[in-house]
């Protein structure tokens, strides 16, 4: 089977020279129709039957002993330019021998099947265009103006949650300053590039914060970072900017002990600031209290805050209850 046709023909002389009684010129010989083509002359060499490392491939061309094709050729020496070789085929059925190309062929990358994807590609020249619109003349970052005449054009009060998701979005490390990474970097991650793309991006996630618990549980805790004032070092926030930032964070999801909460801050003066851990466990005490405070346990590992706020809240309610009874007896 891999032998070249010119060893086909030295044999066939030598055999005829040798055997008295076989025709000199005549032979049958059967090989595959891989081997002989379906015209042959006396100087056309034989290739080397390919060879595939797919096993299926194999199988067909060398297990396949039906699909033969009966050669009868004169003899090899004889054949003349003009003649044509006679081929009888029979029950040639190879389909699964090309399978083996596909199977080799590489897959698609993502980044060419997504060449199709109905995403909008964003610029990042449209975005250093609008930080250069908005940003500080004197510094590379957008300061109070610059964010308010933003807000104007998103069609936002300052104080409004929306802003407040944004800075959350651009991981903005205080309030009142965006820096061009930061604004830059929160686009590209927010996959817009203008004004309107903004809007649309503020509507989806503000909707999507009050049915998603985790996603509000982060913002809840950027909020406090955010109001810190990092240039100075600042670890605890002050009274006054918590309470701005609790009534903004908790716009869309207010809880029922928030206004008596942040009314208790105002009134005790003496309350300065406010720790991270009570700001993180606030969240967790609204959960756990609901609208009545008679379920709190003070054996509890609450922030101590929490424990004169409820002591202050239960006084008041046992006043208002000792008043009643006094104009009842009256």
């Amino acid at each position: 089977m891999g032998h070249c046709l010119s060893c086909f023909k030295t044999q066939t002389n030598a055999d005829s020279l040798s055997s008295p009684h076989r025709k000199k010129d005549e032979i049958t010989e059967i090989v595959t129709t891989s081997q002989v083509p379906s015209v042959m002359t006396p100087d056309y060499p034989q290739e080397e039957p390919l060879l595939c490392d797919n096993e299926n491939s194999i199988n067909c061309y060398k297990n396949n002993s039906t699909v033969q094709n009966a050669i009868t050729l004169s003899s090899f020496s004889d054949i003349g330019s003009s003649e044509i070789v006679s081929l009888q085929r029979t029950n040639v059925n190879c389909e699964k021998a090309p399978k083996s190309f596909y199977q080799k062929l590489p897959s698609i990358p993502r980044t060419m099947s997504s060449l199709g994807s109905s995403e909008p590609r964003i610029s990042e020249s449209k975005i250093n265009q609008l930080f250069d619109q908005y940003k500080d003349s004197l510094d590379e970052a957008i300061l109070a103006e610059g964010i308010e005449n933003l807000c104007n054009d998103l069609q936002l009060n300052p104080d409004d949650f929306k802003v407040l998701v944004l800075a959350w979005k651009l991981n903005a490390s205080q309030m009142c300053r965006f820096t061009k990474v930061e604004f830059v970097q929160g686009l590209k991650n927010l996959k817009t590039d203008s004004i309107k793309g903004i809007q649309l991006k503020l509507n989806d996630i503000t909707s999507e914060l009050k049915r998603d618990t985790e996603q509000f549980k982060d913002l809840y805790r950027f909020t406090f970072k955010f109001g810190l004032d990092v240039s100075t070092g600042q670890r605890i926030l002050p009274s006054d900017i918590a309470i701005v930032l609790w009534r903004l964070v908790f716009t869309n999801n207010e809880p029922p002990i928030l206004d008596r909460w942040l009314s208790y801050l105002e009134k005790n003066s003496h309350i300065r600031g406010i720790p991270k851990d009570t700001w993180y466990m606030f969240l967790n005490f609204c959960e756990f209290v609901g609208d009545d405070l008679s379920s709190y346990d003070d054996t509890e590992a609450w922030p101590s805050l929490f424990d004169d706020f409820v002591e202050y809240e239960n006084d008041q309610m046992n006043q208002n209850v000792s008043k009643s009874d006094i104009k009842i007896q009256d």
